[in-house]
C-alpha cells in the first residue's frame, strides 16, 4: 500500500509539472504578440511622425504664405499672389522668414501625423471587423466610404489632441519685423496666450477645424488607399509591376491627387479657423491689424458669425484667399506624407496593408 501511495504522490507531482510547464509554454506564446504589438503600435508613430516632418518642412515656405494671405488685414494687403508674396517674405524676412514658424509646426506635425496615421489604421481595423460582422464575409474589404469614415475619426482625434499647438503656431507664423510684440517660441506663445486670454483661447476655431478635417483627412486617405486599389486590380498603363507593388512615383500621383481632393473640399473652413485664431490677440502682428492700426481686425461670435462678417465684407473670393500657394504646396505635402511613411514603416519591417 506505501509504494502504491508513493507511485500515486509520485504521478500526481509530474502531472502538477506537465501543467505547469504546459501553462508556462502557453503564457509565452500569449506575450509574444503583446509585445509584437507594442513594437509594431511604437514603429507607427514613428513612421507616422517622420512623414510628418518632413513633408511639412519640404513645403514651410508655402505654408507660412498661405496663413498670412487668410489673416492679413483686407485695408492694407501686402501679399498680392504666390510669388510675389514669397519674395517680399525673402527681401524683408531673409531666408529665415521663409521658415518662421516651421519648428513650431514640426513640433505639431510630428505628434499630430503620428496619431492620426496610427488611429487610422486602427479605426480601419475596427470598421473592417464590423463589416465583416455586419455582411456575414469574412472576405470582404473596406469600402471608399468606410475609409472616408476611418479617415475622418483619425483627423479628428490627431487634430484635436495637438490643436493649441496648431493655435499658437499660427500666430507665431503671422508675425513680422514690424509686429508690436514677438513671440520667441512656441512655449513663450501658450504661456502668453494662456496667461491674457485663459485657456479656452488654445482651442479658438475648433469647431471648423472639426467640420473641415473630416472632408480632408476622410477624403486624403479614401482617395489614397481607393486609388491605389484601383491601380493594383487593374494594373492599367505598367504601372502596376509583377509583384502588385506600386512604385514612388505612383503613390506620389495617388497622394496629389488625394490631397488635391481634400483640401479643395475643406478650404473655407481653414480660412475662417485662421481668422478665429487671430481673434482676442491684444498684441496683433500688424499683418492681421494693418500698418498703423487704422483698421483693427474683425471679432468673431463663432463660426457662423465669421464666414457671415468674411463674405459681406470682403467676399466669397476671401474664403479661398492663399489657396493658390495652398494647392501648390499640398500636393508635394501629401504626397511625401504617404510616401514617407510607407517607405519607413517598409525599412522598420511593418506591413502597411489595412484591408488585407
Amino acid at each position: 500500500m506505501a509504494s502504491e501511495d508513493v507511485k500515486g504522490a509520485r504521478d500526481t507531482a509530474v502531472e502538477k509539472i506537465v501543467n505547469l510547464a504546459e501553462e508556462a509554454k502557453l503564457a509565452r506564446h500569449d506575450i509574444k504578440p503583446t509585445s509584437h504589438a507594442v513594437l509594431s503600435i511604437c514603429k507607427s508613430l514613428v513612421a507616422g511622425g517622420v512623414a510628418g516632418g518632413v513633408s511639412r518642412t519640404a513645403v514651410a515656405p508655402l505654408e507660412r504664405l498661405k496663413i498670412l494671405l487668410q489673416v492679413q488685414n483686407s485695408h492694407s494687403m501686402k501679399y498680392s499672389g504666390t510669388i510675389q508674396g514669397l519674395k517680399y517674405i525673402y527681401r524683408t524676412e531673409g531666408f529665415k522668414g521663409l521658415f518662421k514658424g516651421n519648428g513650431t509646426n514640426c513640433a505639431r506635425i510630428v505628434p499630430n501625423s503620428a496619431v492620426k496615421f496610427f488611429s487610422y489604421e486602427q479605426a480601419s481595423k475596427g470598421i473592417l471587423y464590423l463589416y465583416r460582422q455586419q455582411t456575414g464575409n469574412e472576405d470582404a474589404q473596406l469600402t471608399p466610404l468606410l475609409r472616408l469614415g476611418a479617415g475622418a475619426c483619425a483627423g479628428i482625434i490627431a487634430m484635436s489632441a495637438t490643436y493649441p499647438m496648431d493655435m499658437v503656431r499660427g500666430r507665431i507664423t503671422v508675425q513680422t519685423e514690424k509686429s508690436p510684440y514677438q513671440y520667441r517660441g512656441m512655449f513663450h506663445a501658450l504661456s502668453t496666450v494662456l496667461r491674457e486670454e485663459g485657456p479656452r483661447a488654445l482651442y479658438k476655431g475648433w469647431t471648423p477645424s472639426v467640420i473641415g478635417v473630416i472632408p480632408y483627412v476622410g477624403l486624403n486617405f479614401a482617395v489614397y488607399e481607393s486609388l491605389k486599389d484601383w491601380l493594383v486590380k487593374t494594373k492599367p498603363l505598367g504601372l502596376v509591376d509583377d509583384n502588385s507593388e506600386l512604385g514612388v512615383v505612383t503613390r506620389l500621383a495617388c497622394g496629389a491627387a488625394a490631397g488635391t481632393v481634400g483640401q479643395t473640399v475643406a478650404y473655407p473652413l481653414d480660412v475662417i479657423r485662421r481668422r478665429m485664431q487671430m481673434v482676442g490677440w491684444s498684441h496683433a502682428a500688424s499683418i492681421v491689424t494693418g500698418d498703423g492700426r487704422s483698421k483693427a481686425p474683425l471679432e468673431y461670435t463663432g463660426m457662423i458669425d465669421a464666414f457671415r462678417k468674411t463674405v459681406k465684407y470682403e467676399g466669397v473670393r476671401a474664403l479661398y484667399k492663399g489657396l493658390v500657394p495652398n494647392s501648390v504646396k499640398v500636393v508635394p505635402s501629401i504626397s511625401i506624407a504617404f510616401v514617407a511613411y510607407e517607405q519607413v514603416k517598409d525599412l522598420l519591417g511593418v506591413e502597411i496593408r489595412i484591408s488585407d
